[in-house]
């Protein structure tokens, strides 16, 4: 058969990683980006890009584990290449704190950051409402920086982009083989997916040159952390909430709870407030399916619901969703050999 047409749905770090990661292992594929939004207006550009593990409470901890490992490891090696400024990839060291000690001590991502540590009695000092803390070293993916380092990835390979919104994925069907769906919180109204809920965050970008570690209390609601330019204080986590306009009262409140946990930051400059909608579910929806309608067949991959913990688990599963196109490819080129017969 000729060469199979595959559409991506969605160009955030999920849909371009997803992209990237099909044109590795399926080179002989034709690859296509659709998307109503670019960088720098996705959801992900919102995001801190922090690759510090959420838990879905649907996913097995051992897959959860695997795709943290398997996009830290692909981040670790762009951090120590020369592409590291301009993918805007780079390592940050802090602290995780808690008013008390978590139930877990090790969280299952403790060995893939680097230097995973109780904090010291000294360290501790910095914060005298904390009781208990982490320290680590882990990565931090800066945006647009890097989404615009995997748009010119794929270009490189071919890969073509459009400007596009797709409202059904049947009506890709006369185009391509094979369509992935990649829509984030989009897959709501795409494919009707009632598990799928925002989770509001809004968080503040300020100029704080100064503040080099990362902070993050425990319950993942406030925290600081520093990129290469920017630094993103946060922040809030608003369930079914679907209002992309900035709150003033939440910008004042996410200042004022960041400037607790580091004072210093009382002196940041040109804060510029962004809101996203966290594509959030049980479990990422990570599978393949065949939609029939009048005797056609779609196939289609889905790979979307990453929630909070999109950048930390983003090459994992763009890998483990190409793997799933390459089964799509096997089944239509047995169908194609089998129609030959």
């Amino acid at each position: 058969m000729a060469a199979p047409k595959v559409a991506v749905v969605g160009a955030g770090v999920i849909g371009l990683s997803t992209a990237l990661c099909i044109t590795e292992t399926c080179p002989s594929c034709s690859v296509t980006v659709l998307s109503d939004q670019f960088s720098p207006n996705t959801t992900s550009d919102v995001a801190a890009g922090m690759l510090i593990p959420h838990t879905y409470p649907g996913t097995p901890i051992r897959m959860q584990k695997q795709w943290f490992k398997e996009t830290f490891t692909f981040l670790f090696a762009i951090s120590n290449s020369a592409e590291a400024s301009e993918a805007g990839i780079h390592l940050v060291s802090g602290w995780q704190v808690f008013k008390n000690a978590p139930k877990e001590e090790l969280p299952f991502w403790s060995d893939v950051v680097l230097g995973f540590r109780p904090m010291s009695e000294a360290e501790l000092q910095k914060f005298p409402q904390y009781r208990f803390g982490q320290a680590f070293t882990t990565l931090k993916c800066d945006c647009p920086p890097y989404l615009l380092w995997l748009e010119k990835r794929l270009k490189a390979t071919g890969v073509q982009m459009y400007t596009r919104k797709v409202a059904d994925l049947w009506e890709l069907h006369s185009e391509y083989n094979i369509v992935v769906n990649c829509a984030g919180i989009g897959a709501h109204r795409l494919v009707g997916d009632k598990k799928l809920f925002p989770i509001r965050g809004q968080v503040l970008k300020v100029h704080a040159p100064w503040v080099k570690n990362f902070i993050r209390d425990g319950d993942g609601l406030t925290y600081i952390y520093p990129g290469i330019h920017r630094v993103t204080l946060g922040g809030t986590r608003e369930k079914e909430s679907w209002s992309l306009a900035p709150d003033p009262g939440t910008t004042k409140d996410i200042f004022d709870r960041c400037c607790s946990l580091e004072p210093s930051l009382w002196g940041a400059q040109d804060i510029k407030v962004k809101v996203g909608l966290r594509p959030s579910r049980q479990s990422v929806r990570l599978q393949r399916e065949v939609l029939n309608q009048g005797g056609l067949k779609l196939l289609v991959v889905h790979n979307y619901g990453h929630g909070a913990g999109g950048f930390s688990v983003h090459r994992g599963t763009a890998k483990e969703a190409a793997h799933l196109v390459g089964e799509c490819i096997a089944s239509l080129q047995g169908s194609s050999s089998r129609a030959k017969l």
